[in-house]
């Protein structure tokens, strides 16, 4: 586990732009999680995933993996539900961890939870009228 941390840590410093992809980082997950400070926490994750569990998949990655289509569907649907399921197929190329933060980061969402080959994304949309925007803890 260790070095996993310290080849990650050393892969930062080689690219020399930790400033600025944190910076931006930062501001897409503000984005995605509707100005609340940036990160969800912990009380918002559980309250999530509880809201969450009942959904199935709307939108499917399969084994084009993250297409220009894709990512138009979950765009669609995390603009409708604000809070979207996807399912990563078997054949996907990428992993589903890599996927998952692929897409959380091209929406902009908030990834909520990776739970096998399923993945949970949150993004506030405060165009919903009030009784279909969820509002978080």
């Amino acid at each position: 586990m260790a070095r996993k941390v310290v080849a990650l840590a050393d892969k930062g410093a080689i690219l020399g732009s930790g400033t600025s992809c944190m910076d931006n980082d930062t501001a897409r997950q503000e984005q995605a999680t509707g100005g609340t400070g940036g990160r969800l926490t912990s009380r918002q994750v559980r309250f999530l995933r509880a809201r969450g569990h009942h959904l199935t998949p709307a939108v499917m990655v399969g084994r084009e993996g993250v297409t220009p289509a894709v990512l138009a569907a979950l765009n669609a649907s995390l603009a409708a539900h604000e809070l979207v399921k996807v399912k990563v197929q078997q054949n996907c190329p990428l992993d589903r961890r890599q996927a998952a933060a692929l897409l959380a980061e091209r929406a902009p969402a908030a990834l909520v939870q990776v739970l096998g080959r399923t993945l949970l994304l949150y993004r506030a949309n405060p165009d919903l009228p009030a009784d279909r925007r969820i509002v978080l803890p």
